[in-house]
């Protein structure tokens, strides 16, 4: 058989990095890491080739040399996956879809030749038993959870790794807590589920043998759901494996918050190589966190929290959430406050919505208050349903929520806030070297320092990250060139 792996085209949102990523020469920030695992089930002897329409443009040619087509999306992708499989259609090639969008939707992909839903460990090995005997069926799904002990090392020998930012790596499935709003445990379970920290090491070595000296990616939805696993075995054995090939990585990932309360995983994660984490802080309102179940974030000093991980060695990224029932007026001078006072530099502020399968959907269903399909992209301005709030008056509060914090006046002290703050552990100078790193500051200094209408706090920042803290000095042309392509995401918008 020969296989196109294909995953649809990223629309421009706040997580595309887009604007950011022509600073470095990169096309896109991460590969299709479910892809390329998948590909590593695939028989041996069968022809396999990769088409990230993020990074290339997808061809007829690539289409018509495949026997079958294989397309993996997420809901935020779907306008992208629906013209590929027309496409697809009209040139007589058949698809097989599958990942988190199809798995959500599978009622609208009936014209689809082959759905194979939910992990594929459990379903990709029944169709293709199917296949090879004449009989493919045309939806393969499974209420089971994954044994991910047998996920094998993603197959990245299909990828054009200088296009990328970062690379990325699977580690566990699934999240202990349930908040009203997210389908993580829809799609994989309330039980963490985790691979052995033999085969998180041979994934990281696997990266490091295909030549890939950047930042790696744990795409884990809570990296610390089993704290005790990690403590354990997993973060010891990076430990050991990173000081012997000389710290090659900078690693980051998601976590919950309660990682604040735990200092001997705080530590052990820094000394790992980790320096950034992801944190759905979503409210500062103590009554909003209750009505989405936000457990860990509940009847905490949130605010503390983020600056002990910052002041030992964790860049804190935030994700922020509006329109919550029992959001008060001034929800939106609280979410400004609590970024400003953190310094949480790369904070997402997005409108509340409900994907399919959420307790959310079902309770907004119940109420006669669903509106549609989410778009995916929680920062368009959209929302699915019908808020208790008055809309013109979210809006109106959304819109000065990021006015504000992504302009230059209010972005670049909180990036000095958060430089001042952090403590970045010392780590072996890189024996290379970064020609993507000079590329990025010589046109930050161009398109910012010269041509951007922030010019007068950029030359601020610079000069000030560069006498007072010229450890932090990559990081802080780092930041000013994302809040670059914040300011433009909006601005289109």
């Amino acid at each position: 058989m020969k296989i196109l792996l294909l995953y649809p085209q990223y629309p421009n949102t706040f997580w595309s990095f887009k604007y950011a990523l022509g600073f470095i020469s990169k096309k896109a920030s991460l590969p299709p890491l479910g892809l390329l695992t998948v590909a590593s089930m695939l028989p041996e002897g069968w022809e396999k080739r990769l088409v990230d329409m993020n990074i290339e443009a997808l061809e007829d040619r690539d289409i018509l040399w495949a026997d079958y087509v294989f397309i993996s999306a997420m809901s935020v992708q779907k306008s992208s996956a629906a013209s590929v499989i027309q496409r697809c259609g009209e040139l007589g090639v058949k698809v097989v879809a599958g990942g988190p969008h199809f798995t959500s939707t599978p009622e609208e992909y009936e014209h689809v030749d082959h759905l194979v839903l939910n992990e594929a460990e459990i379903t990709l090995p029944l169709f293709l038993e199917d296949l090879e005997k004449g009989r493919a069926k045309h939806l393969y799904a499974s209420d089971e959870w994954a044994d991910m002990t047998a996920t094998p090392i993603p197959d990245w020998g299909l990828v054009k790794m200088k296009k990328y930012a970062s690379m990325n790596i699977q580690y566990s499935r699934g999240c202990p807590f349930n908040c009203e709003f997210c389908n993580i445990t829809v799609l994989y379970g309330k039980k963490p589920r985790t691979k052995d920290s033999a085969q998180v090491v041979a994934e990281l070595e696997s990266l490091y043998e295909h030549g890939w000296r950047a930042g790696v990616f744990f795409v884990d939805d809570n990296f610390i759901g089993n704290r005790k696993k990690l403590k354990r075995e997993i973060l010891p054995d990076i430990i050991k494996w990173r000081n012997y090939r000389k710290h090659p990585f900078p690693l980051n990932t998601e976590v919950s918050i309660n990682l604040a309360d735990d200092d001997e995983l705080l530590d052990l994660m820094v000394r790992a190589g980790f320096d950034t984490v992801f944190i759905g802080i979503e409210s500062p309102h103590e009554e909003s966190l209750a009505e989405c179940n936000k457990n860990p974030n509940r009847r905490r000093d949130m605010m503390a929290c983020v600056k002990k991980m910052q002041r030992l060695g964790l860049e804190v990224q935030g994700g922020f959430i509006v329109g919550f029932d029992n959001d008060p007026a001034n929800i939106f001078e609280k979410v400004i406050s609590f970024i400003q006072e953190s310094g949480i530099a790369t904070a997402m502020v997005g409108l509340l919505n409900a994907p399919r399968g959420t307790r959310l959907f079902q309770r907004l269903t119940s109420e006669g208050r669903l509106l549609k399909d989410i778009t995916g992209d929680n920062t368009d301005f959209s929302m699915n349903f019908i808020p208790k709030m008055n809309q013109d008056s979210l809006m109106k509060g959304y819109r000065r929520v990021v006015d504000t914090i992504y302009s230059p006046k209010h972005y670049y002290p909180r990036v000095m806030k958060f430089l001042r703050e952090y403590k970045r552990p010392v780590r072996n100078k890189p024996s290379h070297l970064d020609l993507n790193g000079v590329k990025a500051l010589l046109r930050s200094m161009l398109y910012l320092g010269v041509l951007g209408k922030e010019r007068f706090h950029y030359w601020k920042l610079f000069f000030w990250s560069l006498f007072t803290r010229p450890r932090l000095f990559p990081l802080a042309i780092t930041l000013t060139i994302y809040g670059f392509h914040f300011r433009k995401i909006f601005q289109k918008i």
